[in-house]
């Protein structure tokens, strides 16, 4: 696979995973004295995420870059997918209106 092909199945992965990994750490930790747990479960779960697919898909980083360097990158790139995908999720939820 190609380099861009890498980066179009990262940025979808990763949004995808962005958009259910909040629901997904919500439903796993919606208990009594857990439910502040949820957010950071689900920023660490994505910038593991982000992490693992970055050694795995190259191109999702600098050309060249070492496994760790890379690890730290796909770590970014699964936070910013996580907030992303909330903002996707919320969006799909609530949708927009014109303000009329």
């Amino acid at each position: 696979m190609g380099s861009a092909g890498q980066r179009v199945l990262g940025a979808l992965v990763l949004l995808v995973a962005g958009m259910l990994s909040l629901p997904l750490a919500a439903s796993l930790l919606d208990g009594q004295g857990t439910e502040n747990w949820i957010l950071p479960a689900q920023l660490v779960a994505m910038a593991g995420i982000g992490a693992g697919l970055t050694v795995t898909l190259p191109a999702l980083a600098r050309a060249g870059a070492p496994p760790g360097r890379r690890a730290l990158t796909g770590a970014g790139w699964g936070l910013l997918a996580a907030f992303a995908g909330v903002l996707v999720f919320w969006l799909l939820l609530n949708g927009v209106t014109n303000g009329a």
